[in-house]
């Protein structure tokens, strides 16, 4: 059947009816009569040669053909008054899905919306936080912003920004802190990384002693309790410029390491949309100040 000849009306009213099983609640819906609703549906019925209710004495039943027909009207209906919905004042309403690691993205991201916005009015933005592990796929997202090393598997990856980490702290945790060999008597607050601290005790000579602290999934978590005066953090410190311009935490040492990146990522398979392009050419242009490089991930 080609596209100029599908009764349109007829699904319509059949869609309806099968969702208030009711001619009457169809026609009320559609603001035509019962038996428009009713006649509609019996020219669909004889062009499929099928009929796709019982008409009972109180209602209607779907048939088994009834049963079949319905969902797949049901989604293409539902996809049609979705994509209207994203007409406004006149121009279509794109919308582009980021998963983002939590850090980035309520110390970078979160504080850059609205500039998005007012540079992008017709795209809708919406953000998901994570603890680094995202499925872009298996959660429906445009783009994942995460931190490595810019390798994962059948993506493709544009590097964001380095994060060098260094020990942060409350100042008064600080005030004792003269050399690095000061830290084995403090509590070192952990990440799900458990590298990163022997990491850092090799960059500065000095032994790892053992870390005993607590540990967190979130560069976050981390740090509020470092405010707190729980212990020392290993934190990028880009992501916390705020809290140390107020002295909320202090940086001990100039000594850091750079064990990844911050990264945007998105499918191979995915075919980029306009409000795609237009979120990482915004993106990029926010950090055009710093070396951009764009990496294959590994076994596309």
């Amino acid at each position: 059947m080609s596209g100029s000849h599908l009764p349109f009306n007829a699904l319509c009213a059949f869609e309806a009816s099968a969702r208030h099983l009711s001619f009457t609640r169809a026609g009320l819906e559609l603001c035509v009569t019962q038996s428009a609703v009713s006649h509609q549906v019996k020219t669909l019925e004889e062009m499929l040669n099928v009929k796709l209710f019982r008409r009972l004495p109180r209602g209607l039943a779907l048939t088994d053909e009834g049963l079949a027909l319905m969902p797949v009207l049901t989604e293409t209906f539902g996809r049609i008054r979705a994509t209207l919905d994203q007409f406004a004042d006149g121009h279509f309403q794109e919308a582009v899905t980021v998963g983002a690691v939590g850090t980035f993205a309520t110390r970078w991201l979160l504080p850059r919306v609205q500039a998005f916005r007012k540079a992008n009015p017709n795209v809708d933005l919406r953000i998901y936080t994570n603890n680094n592990r995202v499925d872009i796929a298996g959660e429906g997202l445009d783009f994942a912003i995460r931190f490595g090393d810019g390798s994962w598997h059948g993506t493709r990856a544009v590097e964001l920004m380095s994060a060098p980490q260094s020990p942060l702290c409350a100042p008064d945790i600080a005030s004792r802190l003269k050399r690095p060999e000061n830290l084995r008597n403090e509590i070192l607050l952990r990440s799900y990384r458990t590298e990163e601290w022997e990491r850092w005790f090799a960059e500065v000579g000095v032994a790892c002693p053992k870390v005993r602290g607590p540990v967190f999934d979130s560069s976050i978590g981390i740090a509020e309790a470092a405010v707190q005066g729980a212990g020392v953090a290993l934190l990028p410190v880009a992501m916390f410029a705020a809290e140390l311009k107020k002295r909320r935490l202090v940086r001990p040492f100039r000594n850091e390491i750079t064990l990844g990146s911050y990264w945007l990522t998105s499918l191979h398979s995915k075919r980029e949309t306009s409000a795609m392009k237009m979120f990482q050419g915004w993106l990029l242009a926010q950090l055009s100040g710093r070396q951009l490089k764009l990496k294959q991930g590994r076994n596309q």
